[in-house]
């Protein structure tokens, strides 16, 4: 079980939103000088550039730059992405896996994408069990588990996340495994040391968290160390 501390970016601002709705925007200051906390207890991070995702285009890859060049962790990034333009000049900056979500679904892109870059992650963001795009403002008609079947040909790693558990601090999906040996990252919700055993006994190999750090609800060091735990046995 890894851990990733999230950080997420609108108009160069560390800020989360509850649910992905832009309306419900919270700024928490600086993203370098978080990245430079979380560099303190980790190697590795998940970025989103929030305007990225709803304008159809990374907007704040420069902080994604500065975060790279300053702290030396290793970031993992989505939003926006539906250009090979966009994805190249993310692997140029020194990012570590691209991560897709609407561009995903267009099959012929993504195996592009796979022969010419390693890492490509695909986010499988739901709702009601079924996969929103567009920024999370419009819900699809493609079940999460059908879209997984497809996708899984391409990439062995992905992201879930639970809209309606994002940003709101209320604990996890109750979601049952419908994936193999792919690297499942889940997302949303998670709030406590407990979260991380869950998903881990769900067969998750790793958590992202965003919210519950910047408000104090666990710290960073003990979901760390439940994780150690749990790659122990």
């Amino acid at each position: 079980m890894e851990v990733y501390p999230a950080i997420d970016l609108m108009k160069g601002r560390a800020v989360r939103l509850y649910r992905g709705k832009r309306e419900s925007v919270k700024v928490y200051g600086d993203p370098v000088k978080i990245a430079q906390g979380f560099a303190e207890l980790v190697d590795k991070i998940h970025v989103v550039d929030l305007d990225g995702a709803f304008e159809g285009q990374p907007r704040n890859l420069e902080v994604v730059e500065r975060i790279i060049e300053e702290t030396g962790l290793r970031v993992q990034v989505g939003g926006g992405f539906r250009t090979y333009e966009a994805v190249m000049k993310a692997y140029e900056i020194g990012v570590e896996n691209v991560i897709l979500g609407t561009k995903a679904l267009d099959t012929a892109f993504l195996e592009r994408l796979t022969d010419e870059f390693g890492g490509i992650t695909v986010s499988l963001d739901a709702k009601d069990g079924k996969i929103a795009v567009k920024g999370w403002v419009e819900e699809g008609s493609i079940k999460v588990r059908d879209a997984f079947e497809v996708l899984r040909n391409y990439v062995n790693r992905f992201v879930y996340t639970s809209i309606e558990r994002d940003g709101t601090l209320t604990g996890v999906d109750e979601i049952g495994r419908f994936w193999g040996d792919e690297e499942f990252i889940y997302a949303g919700g998670v709030s406590s040391a407990e979260d991380v055993v869950r998903l881990a006994e769900r067969g998750f190999s790793g958590v992202i968290v965003g919210k519950a750090l910047y408000e104090g609800v666990v710290k960073l060091e003990d979901l760390l160390e439940v994780a150690k735990c749990l790659r122990r046995g």
